[in-house]
């Protein structure tokens, strides 16, 4: 029997994972700082914040692909 076959790396999705994480939070911390009056303000920390959560949503979602 043969091993199955090992899925392919693939760069556009984990760049789509990294933006739709980062937009994600950059529209959640606009909907906040929207309640308390700054939404700019909010979404520009929301995005600041979703940088660090992309990285490691990419990380685990591809974590043993190179081993």
């Amino acid at each position: 029997m043969e091993p199955p076959a090992r899925p392919s790396f693939q760069p556009a999705a984990a760049g789509g994972v990294l933006i739709g994480t980062i937009l994600a939070c950059a529209a959640l911390g606009a909907l906040i700082g929207w309640g308390i009056g700054g939404a700019a303000l909010g979404a520009v920390i929301g995005g600041a914040l979703g940088i660090p959560l992309g990285v490691m949503s990419v990380y685990r979602r591809y974590r043993g692909f190179f081993t």
